[in-house]
């Protein structure tokens, strides 16, 4: 098949470009700087140039131009345009969406039938981008993220957070009352190939959380990357953050991480 991926330089696009290699497929990216996101003719036409099977838009604004409220113009315009143009054409669209749609008041573990809350900042866009995707495309696939994790410290992700906290204030401080929605990058983009090939369009919760907290998942980490953190267990922040989707089933993160107490 034939695949374009927004944010394919990013860390989950890295990952599923990858992947998608192996599965012997075509991927081409997104060039921003050749075709503006604002730019609604320039868009369609690549679009039918590379005439993909499948759009993934993966991208987020990890590199501002300086244009006026770009967050907005990347969550959400620009997932618009796409979700129309893929609509028109009849092309597979999925937009990678994440847990942050519910605020950090809401009460998890959020199912399909939680309602989105967060009325403030990245997760507000992303909540907004979802309303607006389905309106311009019924049939378009929606897959909520949680904290991504790889095995290197490079990155965006939770092992490169971990260590860059770390370089930057000597210790880390992990809740032990928080439990993150997470998974690794190899599990999380074989799940979202899996939704487009498999399943029908909709809204996808990916996470492999199953019931581990901040503190355990991060000493786990420590381990498996061999690293010299330093990881104070806390109970400041307090939240049960996981994501429950029967219907994509994610390894638990104690497929990777062995040091992970059995729940």
């Amino acid at each position: 098949m034939r695949i374009l991926v927004t944010g394919l330089r990013g860390t989950v696009g890295q990952a599923l470009q990858n992947y998608l290699h192996s599965l012997k497929h075509e991927v081409y990216g997104w060039p921003r700087e050749e075709i503006p996101i604002d730019n609604y003719l320039a868009m369609e036409s690549y679009i039918q140039e590379i005439a993909p099977d499948v759009l993934f838009h993966l991208a987020a604004p990890s590199k501002p131009t300086g244009k006026p409220n770009e967050n907005w113009l990347v969550h959400y315009e620009w997932s618009s345009e796409l979700a129309w143009i893929t609509h028109r054409f009849g092309i597979r669209f999925l937009y990678t969406s994440t847990v942050q749609v519910f605020s950090d008041t809401a009460k998890g573990p959020f199912t399909i039938q939680s309602e989105p809350d967060n009325n403030y900042g990245y997760g507000y866009e992303k909540r907004m981008a979802e309303q607006r995707i389905l309106y311009q495309n019924p049939q378009a696939f929606i897959a909520r993220l949680g904290w991504q994790i790889g095995y290197t410290t490079e990155g965006n992700h939770m092992a490169a957070y971990l260590e860059q906290k770390n370089q930057k204030e000597g210790k880390i401080f992990a809740s032990t009352r928080w439990l993150p929605a997470a998974s690794f990058l190899e599990d999380t983009v074989k799940a979202l190939w899996e939704i487009v090939e498999k399943h029908p369009p909709g809204i996808y919760l990916l996470d492999s959380n199953r019931g581990w907290n901040f503190y355990q998942i991060a000493t786990a980490l420590k381990k498996l990357l061999r690293k010299k953190w330093t990881i104070i267990p806390d109970e400041n922040f307090v939240y049960d953050q996981r994501m429950i989707d029967d219907r994509v089933v994610l390894p638990p993160l104690s497929v990777h991480l062995k040091h992970l107490p059995k729940i």
